[in-house]
């Protein structure tokens, strides 16, 4: 059986609808976008986007890889006194973190900071979509 996979190109048709979201909306952010290992595929930060984003958007890609799901559940859960999602390791409880997936199996994540949680949420499903 050959496993599906997230390639360079699918990243980049992605990217670019995640950043033609945020730009429609004229919200400045850091899109990342990791393999199914968590690990960096591509990254893309607008100009004058805070350069904390960076860290905080591969952070929710990783988790919402790692753990196979958006990065919103824990933010949820938290968010209704579930606080044992603090004390997972890479856990980041914020909307901005969506699996990618093919043919029912996750093969990377998208993650997206710069704005507000739900905002960051909008421009990663964006992304999501395009796959």
């Amino acid at each position: 059986m050959n496993k599906p996979v997230l390639t360079l190109d699918d990243a980049k048709r992605i990217a670019t609808a995640a950043a033609t979201e945020a730009r429609v909306n004229e919200w400045k952010v850091t899109i990342v976008i990791v393999d199914d290992g968590g690990h960096l595929l591509y990254l893309e930060r607008e100009h004058d986007t805070r350069f904390g984003s960076v860290e905080t958007a591969t952070a929710k890609a990783h988790m919402a890889a790692a753990l196979h799901i958006p990065t919103k559940v824990s933010e949820d859960a938290v968010m209704n006194g579930r606080l044992i999602h603090l004390a997972l390791p890479g856990v980041i409880p914020a909307e901005g973190g969506v699996p990618l997936m093919r043919d029912g199996i996750v093969i990377g994540a998208i993650g997206i900071s710069g704005v507000r949680s739900g905002q960051d949420g909008q421009i990663a499903a964006a992304g999501a979509n395009a796959l």
